[in-house]
């Protein structure tokens, strides 16, 4: 989980990596190539328009993980649900968190003892360490606002609304939240152009060359929020998931089929051709 890192050295990167890339001369991918890999995906699973953003709403189904929530702390809870486990086993987890306590009654969360928040959330999977996680953010969040709310982060003062930096300077800001669950919440909750690299997109981004070897998750979502078109964001974070998830071909290791693999043959083989012709 992302409290492994340091509240500083997460700021320290956002601050050193907000308007440049980690990796200044690694041109992959171009605007051109995430283009046809979305094209690719996008084909691949029957989808024949770009995926679209789907306002956020206040579902019947109160398990909403992810950001798919228009209450910022709640979609931030739901995302720290989701980290390192799967979309089922989080879903359950909010619904259990929801059941014992309450949809977003966040002052019974907060101040509850913290073994009747990891019961509530067992089936997700770390939970103990997710509900220290869940109670710190709400108890650092009263304590900065007096309440415990984060719709400021998407809302409009006198014209003007906070920056994609700004928010995430903010979300960053709270122990145990990292830059993907930070991306996540611009991205599914406060509908910004930001590009979350989970544990699919940072494979797929290896697998495609997007970024060099010695690239980590965290260096990998800098240098691809830099290098993805803004308006591909959005489309090419839930394409590359689901595929990701579905194609058993383009896992590590594997000898199986895998359209990106082909993507990949080809472009081998084209970059081989304009070196023969361009010596």
């Amino acid at each position: 989980m992302a409290g492994t890192i340091s509240t500083a050295k997460k700021l320290k990167l956002q601050s050193s990596f907000s308007t440049r890339s980690p990796f200044p001369n690694f041109p992959y991918p171009t605007p051109s190539e995430a283009l046809e890999v979305f094209n690719i995906l996008a084909a691949a699973h029957e989808t024949s328009t770009a995926p679209m953003r789907r306002v956020p709403k206040d579902a019947a189904n109160p398990a909403e993980t992810c950001g798919n929530v228009p209450n910022v702390l709640e979609a931030l809870i739901g995302t720290v649900l989701s980290q390192n486990t799967s979309g089922k086993n989080s879903r359950s987890a909010k619904a259990g968190l929801d059941a014992v306590f309450g949809r977003n009654n966040f002052a019974s969360i907060a101040i509850a003892p913290v073994d009747r928040v990891v019961e509530s959330i067992r089936c997700g999977g770390l939970a103990n360490k997710k509900a220290v996680t869940i109670q710190k953010i709400l108890q650092s969040v009263k304590g900065r606002y007096g309440e415990y709310s984060l719709q400021h982060l998407g809302a409009e003062v006198e014209g003007m609304r906070m920056t994609n930096g700004e928010i995430m300077r903010e979300l960053l800001s709270y122990d145990g939240v990292g830059p993907k669950t930070a991306s996540c919440i611009l991205l599914f909750c406060l509908d910004r152009d930001s590009f979350a690299v989970d544990t699919h997109v940072f494979r797929l981004s290896k697998l495609l060359g997007w970024v060099p070897k010695k690239a980590n998750r965290i260096l990998t979502q800098a240098h691809l929020e830099i290098r993805i078109p803004d308006e591909l964001k959005y489309g090419l974070h839930v394409l590359m998931i689901r595929h990701g998830r579905t194609c058993k071909g383009c896992r590590t290791a594997s000898s199986g089929s895998c359209i990106l693999k082909e993507y990949c043959k080809g472009e081998t083989l084209r970059s081989a051709v304009e070196t023969t012709e361009n010596p």
